[in-house]
């Protein structure tokens, strides 16, 4: 059998459904070893966490290969929760980068052996400064675990290549343990979707983190009326003013609604419609929301009732605005 460049191709003898089992194989062992992980958590991640948080430092993730991957992600996501952090390559740091290391930082050594002769040397350098070192490592004796005023231990019993060389498992349980930090030191911080928002202004994450009905809702020549008034005056607005207006008393408090929807049961129903006070109609306990709610909580509200707008009342009850599902969909926050 040959390929299309007359090659003589390789028959691996994996049919789609093995494909399937195999992936399937992969994520079950990753999963059982992070699990594992779990259970032998104890008083050192403990210890780990708040070295990290008194520390009067930055953090410094520190790895190579795949284990530096894994250092950077970490470095990243404590960035992004509240805890300012940097990677530094073991190479590059015996290069003259070891000047990101200041007085007061705390370096996590990533390293599966924790033998590698760069993290060996660097870690010398480390010692003679007197950096405080956690290491996330499979073997607490190795050169970085004896090292290290904390070890982690992130051993797994196999990696999910079928040669037990390719690192995945203990990957990805460096990883799990490194989000676990992370997430452990942001409790710790008292770090809010505000704070995280204000880390990530760009995008449509920060659009989802901070944008309020009140950037998205119409506040002008608003479509409301009173209970008294005639269908014939709401048949104007509900087409001139996009299928919604909200029924208020003498105060602008927003006792109902009335949709386009409700227009075509009434005239279902019956033929003279024009005269009939919009009060018998209207949905008289309409969702409402307020300027301050997150457009992505408006969106669901919206999505989940099946309308396309709510009315937008101030802690009075009085009419502030109106707010279209397409105008927040449009602000693109999903």
């Amino acid at each position: 059998m040959t390929d299309e460049s007359g090659t003589a191709a390789i028959d691996t003898g994996l049919d789609d459904a093995a494909i399937l089992d195999e992936g399937r194989r992969v994520l079950r062992i990753e999963a059982d070893a992070v699990a594992a992980l779990g259970e032998r958590l104890d008083g050192r991640f403990v210890e780990a966490v708040r070295t990290l948080y008194e520390a009067p430092g930055r953090t410094i993730a520190c790895g190579i290969g795949k284990s530096g991957i894994v250092a950077r992600k970490i470095a990243a996501t404590l960035t992004s929760t509240g805890t300012p952090a940097s990677f530094l390559h073991p190479v590059e740091g015996l290069h003259g980068d070891l000047g990101i290391v200041g007085d007061g930082d705390v370096v996590i050594l990533v390293s599966k052996s924790g033998d590698s002769s760069e993290m060996s040397e660097l870690i010398e350098h480390l010692s003679r400064r007197g950096v405080a070192m956690i290491a996330i490592t499979a073997d607490a004796q190795s050169a970085v675990g004896r090292a290290a005023d904390v070890v982690l231990e992130a051993a797994v019993l196999e990696e999910a290549c079928p040669h037990d060389l390719a690192p995945t498992t203990s990957t990805t349980a460096a990883l799990a343990l490194g989000d676990a930090i992370a997430v452990a030191l942001l409790r710790l911080r008292g770090f809010t979707r505000d704070d995280f928002a204000k880390l990530h202004p760009g995008g449509r994450l920060g659009r989802k983190l901070t944008l309020r009905v009140r950037d998205v809702m119409m506040t002008e020549d608003l479509p409301a009326l009173a209970p008294d008034a005639a269908m014939r005056q709401c048949i104007v607005l509900l087409a001139e003013r996009r299928g919604t207006v909200a029924i208020v008393d003498e105060s602008r408090r927003v006792i109902g609604v009335v949709t386009a929807g409700d227009l075509t049961r009434l005239m279902e129903q019956a033929t003279d419609i024009f005269d009939i006070p919009v009060s018998t109609i209207m949905t008289s306990a309409p969702r409402l929301t307020a300027p301050d709610t997150l457009a992505a909580a408006a969106i669901y509200q919206m999505q989940k009732a099946g309308i396309m707008a709510m009315p937008v009342v101030g802690q009075d009850g009085i009419l502030a605005g109106i707010v279209h599902l397409h105008d927040l969909l449009r602000s693109g926050v999903i």
